[in-house]
């Protein structure tokens, strides 16, 4: 059994591990940087070690600094939580090495799913649906510009190993097709380290749809539903949903079936999430694999009952899992909005700075996941995610009422955030009455910033 854990992750989700760590009677470690001294996860961990400068690169992400703090503690575990190096197969390997359990899938797991080309050749061979693209991974612009051609304009063009909306562009023909794959694959050099790309045909006006895995590490998986994840900005989600209203019930079944498939394929283990591009006509194409918590996991819980932190921690000490698909139900509706330091009236420009006053909504049905508190100072350095609001309703229409009136209670000044923002967003007629996709925000950007205050 596990006693202690370091949390390698920062923010809510740090505080959310720690969390579940006291209730399961698990001690629990923080890493923080010089500039998160002061961060409630610092605060509220069993211990804390500072583990150098602000920059990312020389800390959440120094992978040496991470295991000698693992090591002077004697955590047995590490949690990495989402971000920073929750994906990284080479931190899983020296954990391994080290004889310290990772909270999530193995090495070879992580680089089977991460690996775009190789994912999309697993799926097929599995009998997953996967959109037209690139069998291998694309290195020179003149083979990209054949697998293009091949795949059928438009096409995106993705960072092979990566995520978060970063190294990816989408060309529309030929002629645009060179400047679009030079810049997506510089920003993949430069966010991931590695220059491969990865070339699938574009799907128009789709919906983002995500399955959550479960599965231990005796071949046992199950799903627990779907996310409506459309509601997007430049690939990152913002505002995301559970169950989506727009599936009838056997394609609900199919697709979560065919997620199950896919992490099967891959003998998934722990906490994962298949990812699936919907087509208007209902035809839908595995996209990726995340293999990690994903942020938008509390709509999940709610939905379920099924605390998937613990789970996590329940199934890398070595459990079985406590159920099959037979005992989960899906019950009710649960909604998500992040809440972020940016400004949407000046292009979403990051809003770093101190907080003078914070005050958050509660009530029956409303979940706060946040790491935020008076006089504390936001850095300039990390991703401007400062809390995920979600609710939970009976049924959608009661569930996006609880959110506006949640919403419409959030105080926080000394910063500038998108609270507004994401209260006109949710009251937009096409949100409301379900017809988003991923290109839903360009549609309302907008009326949306027109009308981007809250209602009292």
């Amino acid at each position: 059994m596990i006693r202690k854990v370091l949390i390698a992750n920062r923010g809510e989700i740090a505080v959310r591990i720690i969390r579940a760590l006291r209730e399961m009677g698990i001690r629990s470690v923080a890493v923080c940087s010089e500039a998160d001294r002061n961060a409630l996860h610092a605060q509220l961990a069993d211990e804390t070690i500072c583990i150098g400068p602000a920059q990312s690169s020389e800390s959440y992400l120094d992978i040496s600094r991470i295991i000698s703090a693992t090591l002077t503690s004697k955590a047995d575990a590490i949690h990495p939580g989402f971000g920073f190096l929750s994906e990284d197969a080479r931190f899983v390997e020296i954990c391994e090495k080290c004889n310290i359990t990772f909270i999530g899938p193995t090495a070879e797991m992580i680089r089977a799913s991460g690996n775009k080309a190789y994912a999309k050749r697993t799926m097929k061979e599995a009998g997953v649906p996967v959109i037209p693209g690139s069998s291998e991974a694309v290195i020179k612009v003149e083979d990209g510009k054949k697998m293009a051609l091949k795949a059928g304009y438009p096409v995106i063009i993705k960072a092979s190993l990566g995520g978060g909306g970063k190294g990816m562009r989408v060309a529309r023909n030929e002629e645009s097709f060179e400047q679009a794959f030079l810049t997506a694959q510089s920003e993949a050099k430069n966010a991931f380290g590695d220059s491969s790309m990865y070339i699938e045909h574009y799907i128009e006006h789709p919906k983002h749809i995500e399955v959550q895995i479960l599965a231990d590490k005796y071949g046992n998986t199950v799903h627990l539903g779907e996310r409506d994840c459309s509601v997007q900005r430049n690939h990152q989600k913002i505002i995301e949903e559970t169950p989506c209203n727009s599936l009838a019930p056997e394609l609900r079944s199919e697709i979560c079936k065919m997620a199950v498939k896919a992490a099967e394929a891959v003998h998934y283990e722990n906490a994962g999430t298949v990812e699936f591009l919907l087509e208007p006509s209902g035809k839908f194409y595995f996209m990726e694999m995340n293999t990690r918590i994903q942020v938008e996991h509390p709509i999940t819980e709610w939905v379920t009952g099924i605390d998937l932190i613990k789970e996590q921690i329940r199934v890398a000490s070595g459990e079985h899992l406590g159920y099959t698909q037979d005992d989960i139900h899906i019950k009710g509706h649960s909604i998500e909005c992040r809440i972020n330091a940016e400004d949407p009236s000046h292009k979403f420009r990051p809003c770093p700075g101190t907080i003078q006053n914070v005050y958050l909504p509660g009530g029956p049905g409303v979940r706060i996941d946040s790491a935020i508190f008076n006089g504390l100072t936001i850095p300039p350095y990390y991703d401007s995610m400062l809390t995920k609001l979600s609710v939970y309703a009976p049924t959608r229409e009661e569930a996006i009422l609880k959110m506006k009136a949640a919403l419409g209670e959030v105080i926080i000044t000394g910063i500038t955030t998108n609270v507004d923002y994401l209260y006109a967003l949710i009251s937009e007629p096409d949100f409301v009455e379900g017809k988003t996709d991923i290109d839903f925000i360009e549609r309302v950007s907008k009326s949306v910033l027109g009308n981007n205050k809250r209602g009292k």
